[in-house]
């Protein structure tokens, strides 16, 4: 019956002061490594305080293997985390068990398969990695050995370098710590890029990866036990791997490392990589991404747990992506500065990091749950569609079309950032986009917090243009506008016809918005209950007619389509998606020229999950096939 890493700590301590290597190996001695100040904690809505990486240095060699068993008491053990900037993961703390964890929400995919890591006994060459910061916080971290011409080496996260720290690679958590079939090996010397800030949010959070010189024993070295991993530039961001780590014993009751074979992805604005695939649970930090790994338990490394808020999104640790979403640093030169480093015991400076600009991505479905509202037009002028973002933080960005159009291609090139965290953005409540000039790009409609009601002639990279205020804070109306809308409900050419759907149910049109502003109101339809259930509208252009329709996502998931709207009213609803259907879990919902042609006929979802995807060629027949674009 397999224990607890907790109970073998425990069992070590009574079983004599000798950690004896398997295989016959002689007993090895620990070392004190450098203590780099405390570990960040995160303050909500704050972001972690990075605090740079320690200077390493030689250790004394005094600490022996009695003290370290002395130290590390069953109560030191049990409060061990992991030490990223993550929020703590819920009831795990001090050995504590887990809470039950928020359920994902449903997919928009119903075909989907998320990777999901497995247990498994492990390889010789990847373990745990214990240690101490500097206020005498236990943590633990996974690490790997790697190969070097001494045969000492391991690798791991920048933000897992701390004191006292020793690697037990292949751990098996049915011996105590003196039958470790490969040892326990104390760090002697620690080498990490001196640029790295501690879980950082920054730059420099691509730089999270670490070396660690072990002490040998009696002429046997940790490669010559365990084996030591090749270690190669990371091909590009998209890469077949497989990741090895030991999450927390809440989340992992048989103390058995976890494997997860998946794709990786760009992270959008760093050099890093990103996975999806569930169970990767604190404590997986440092641990490896291997390109290719051979029965003899060794491989070709080209990653590791870490990067960005110390390898994952800065989520509670109730959310779901909180062990779904995992990062890593791409091994470009100034890792194998560092590795050569750490081969020849130097530690040198590489200088300033000068971040390689990273390709546009979409970035993750983590980051996309934090898209509030979204809005279309051809904001930049080539005959497609952008798309304008909200985010929670009150962040706005516009990515632009890609300019080839080709059907099945990227709808994106790339990304704007319009204004920062905590802007005036934080107030918007409702959003369209819409031609209000015959001349120029598409602008925006705002409704805020207050009533207020903004319009924004032009919008490009360059940000919002020639505001308008159609209505003034706080004026008893359209504080009650739920839903809006601008499309071409008129007989001109124009996307300037605003339909807004209110909160007691009633509908109405202000045509012409541009010139006529929000004067002019014809209403649609009185106040009703089923509009109520109204969830989110769309301007677009499915059947053909002379003037524009209206697609409205209802809140049991059914999707409608009213085709030719006009100042007489709504027209033969069109059912496009049955009630129960998927589209219940559409959060956003954006029409626009998306792919291929220059026509508003394409309907892009952000799904409760965070995945985004969309519908190509929408008509009265229905929404036909659907592109995943995250997730």
């Amino acid at each position: 019956m397999r224990t607890s890493r907790m109970r073998c700590l425990l069992a070590a301590m009574t079983c004599g002061s000798l950690l004896a290597l398997g295989s016959g190996a002689t007993a090895l001695a620990a070392g004190p490594g450098p203590g780099p100040g405390p570990t960040p904690q995160k303050t909500p809505g704050t972001g972690p305080t990075p605090a740079p990486a320690p200077a390493p240095q030689e250790t004394s060699g005094s600490w022996s293997v009695a003290d370290a068993l002395r130290f590390w008491t069953p109560e030191r053990v049990a409060s061990a985390t992991d030490p990223s900037g993550r929020a703590p993961q819920p009831g795990t703390e001090a050995g504590g068990k887990p809470a039950a964890p928020k359920p994902a929400p449903p997919r928009g995919l119903a075909r989907d398969k998320r990777d999901v890591s497995t247990s498994f006994p492990g390889v010789k060459s990847v373990g745990m990695l214990f240690a101490v910061d500097r206020d005498m916080r236990s943590h633990f971290c996974s690490a790997s050995s790697v190969e070097s011409p001494g045969r000492n080496l391991m690798l791991t996260a920048g933000h897992c370098v701390n004191s006292k720290a020793v690697f037990v690679p292949g751990y098996d958590p049915a011996k105590a710590l003196k039958d470790q079939p490969y040892g326990i090996w104390p760090v002697e010397e620690w080498f990490a890029d001196k640029r790295y800030e501690r879980n950082s949010q920054k730059a420099e959070s691509d730089l999270d990866f670490a070396f660690a010189r072990v002490k040998s024993e009696g002429g046997r070295n940790l490669q010559d036990i365990a084996g030591g991993n090749a270690l190669a530039r990371t091909p590009g961001f998209t890469n077949d791997v497989t990741v090895i780590g030991y999450p927390s014993v809440g989340h992992n009751p048989q103390d058995l490392p976890v494997r997860c074979s998946t794709r990786t992805g760009p992270l959008a604005g760093y050099n890093q990589m990103r996975i999806d695939c569930a169970g990767m649970w604190g404590g997986v930090s440092g641990g490896p991404w291997f390109s290719k790994l051979d029965e003899s338990g060794t491989g070709t490394i080209v990653g590791n747990v870490g990067g960005f808020n110390g390898g994952g999104p800065d989520v509670p640790g109730s959310d779901p992506m909180y062990n779904r979403i995992s990062y890593s640093p791409m091994y470009g030169d100034r890792f194998f500065q560092l590795y050569d480093d750490a081969k020849n015991g130097r530690h040198t400076d590489a200088g300033p990091y000068q971040q390689p600009k990273p390709p546009y991505s979409l970035g993750g479905a983590e980051r996309w749950q934090q898209a509030r509202l979204t809005a279309s037009g051809d904001f930049t002028g080539t005959g497609r569609s952008d798309l304008f973002v909200v985010w929670n933080d009150g962040s706005a960005t516009l990515h632009t079309a890609a300019r080839d159009g080709k059907p099945g291609g990227p709808l994106f090139s790339g990304e704007h950032r319009v204004a920062g965290p905590g802007s005036v953005w934080k107030y918007a409540r409702a959003l369209t986009g819409g031609r209000f000039t015959a001349d120029g790009t598409d602008g925006l409609a705002v409704r805020w917090t207050d009533g207020e009601f903004t319009q924004y002639t032009h919008v490009d990279a360059g940000g919002v243009h020639d505001e308008k205020t159609l209505a003034k804070p706080k004026n008893g109306i359209w504080e009650n506008a739920k839903l809006i809308t601008a499309g071409r409900y008129t007989g001109n050419a124009l996307r300037d016809d605003l339909l807004v759907v209110w909160a007691n149910g009633s509908i109405s049109l202000y045509p012409d918005l541009g010139t006529g502003g929000v004067a002019k109101e014809t209403q649609l339809r009185r106040a009703s209950a089923t509009w109520t259930h109204a969830e989110q509208i769309g301007a677009g252009e499915f059947t053909g007619k002379q003037t524009g329709d209206l697609m409205v996502r209802w809140s049991d998931g059914e999707a409608t389509v009213y085709s030719g709207i006009d100042t007489a009213g709504l027209h033969d609803e069109i059912r496009i998606r049955p009630a129960k259907s998927a589209w219940k879990n559409a959060q956003l919902i954006t029409v626009g020229a998306f792919a291929g042609t220059t026509t508003p006929n394409d309907v892009l979802i952000r799904w409760a999950d965070g995945n985004v995807s969309y519908y190509a060629d929408v008509d009265a027949t229905g929404t036909h096939a659907e592109v995943q674009l995250v997730g």
